[in-house]
């Protein structure tokens, strides 16, 4: 079998594992009212970022924790925070500190007994193999497949909002960068 083939293989089985309700029970945490904030440490940050680029797309209001842009994170916000172990110091510190703030949490793990999840008011389980070892086993490096199947997991999630605000693909284009 060659190796696209098992990579294939590898991200249709965590696919599969995914529990498509998770995904309509945070979609209500997701107003085009409140203001979603991203978070993740490296490849997984990577992720976050490419979600908070498709909410804006369909007509959220989205900030990735870290820029130099980003306000403060208040009571009525939501933070999506993305952590293969669930347990990245970093992020769970910064977790914590959204949810004191009045934040409403969606965590993204492969680890459902994290304290990431602890945290979530909303937690979506994408059990690809991490660093850690925790999800799906596989051939790619480190984290590769959580953050492949996150991606399309949340780019998922993305269709799922806009079709809920009947957000067409004409209308994402038009918030789409004219600036290449």
């Amino acid at each position: 079998m060659s190796l696209i083939a098992q990579v294939k293989q590898e991200i249709d089985t965590v696919l599969d594992l995914v529990d498509e309700t998770q995904l309509d029970a945070v979609a209500p945490l997701l107003t085009k009212e409140k203001r979603i904030f991203v978070l993740g440490a490296g490849r997984s940050g990577l992720m976050a970022r490419a979600f908070a680029m498709r909410l804006m797309h369909i007509g959220y209001t989205p900030y990735v924790i870290g820029e130099t842009i980003t306000p403060s994170v208040q009571a009525g916000d939501v933070l999506v925070a993305v952590s293969g172990s669930g347990n990245t110091k970093s992020i769970v510190e910064l977790t914590e500190k959204a949810k004191q703030n009045g934040a409403e949490i969606i965590a993204v793990t492969s680890n459902a007994n994290s304290k990431l999840s602890e945290l979530g008011d909303g937690v979506i389980v994408v059990p690809g193999a991490t660093k850690a070892g925790d999800g799906v086993r596989s051939i790619q490096l480190l984290s590769t497949l959580f953050d492949q199947t996150v991606h399309i997991v949340l780019d998922v999630l993305c269709l799922k909002l806009s079709r809920r605000d009947h957000t067409s693909n004409d209308q994402a284009a038009k918030e789409h960068s004219n600036m290449e």
